[in-house]
């Protein structure tokens, strides 16, 4: 694959035009990155996309500047939760980093006008190929059965006569007299 090849899921490649037509603020390098994507997008299903390549909600190690290794969730921006956990895609780097391969490297001019480079090392975790695992052990049937269920018991209430404990035997109502 070359280095400006992308694979995106059909998913992930309508999230990127909806984003290039209708992006707020008008970042013209982050537009420009989308329409590069856009452009040069291989769009493959779910279920055929590789392991190693970074899609929405893959958890990613990455190297930008060929500084320290980072991880981080490759989010659209909607989600909550603790800073620098997600990246969304509304970032150079998040939006950089989707649809590259693990060992790919991305060049991008940066918001000051610098070109950087951003190395994705692996894909940690990608939800596409969990589903496929879940799907090969059997476990999507599994996990329906592990919901707690009501089980009925035949003669459970043998001995008891249908009475619950703490009842009483006249009504719980004393009436007006009580007032």
């Amino acid at each position: 694959m070359s280095n400006d090849t992308y694979i995106l899921t059909t998913k992930d490649f309508t999230i990127l035009e909806a984003l290039c037509d209708n992006w707020q603020g008008r970042n013209d390098r982050l537009v420009a990155l989308c329409r590069r994507k856009i452009q040069k997008a291989i769009v493959v299903f779910r279920d055929d996309l590789p392991g190693d390549v970074a899609s929405i909600n893959s958890r990613v190690r990455f190297r930008a500047h060929a500084g320290e290794s980072d991880i981080r969730v490759i989010s659209t921006g909607q989600a909550t939760g603790p800073v620098g956990l997600f990246l969304p895609i509304t970032t150079l780097r998040g939006l950089a980093l989707l649809g590259l391969r693990a060992s790919q490297k991305i060049e991008f001019e940066n918001s000051n006008g610098l070109v950087e480079t951003v190395l994705l090392e692996a894909v940690e975790y990608q939800p596409e190929a969990s589903r496929r695992e879940r799907q090969m052990m059997g476990q999507e049937a599994v996990t329906s059965l592990q919901r707690p269920h009501l089980r009925l018991v035949s003669g459970g209430m043998d001995g008891r006569h249908g009475q619950l404990a703490g009842a009483c035997d006249g009504p719980d109502d004393p009436g007006p007299s009580a007032a």
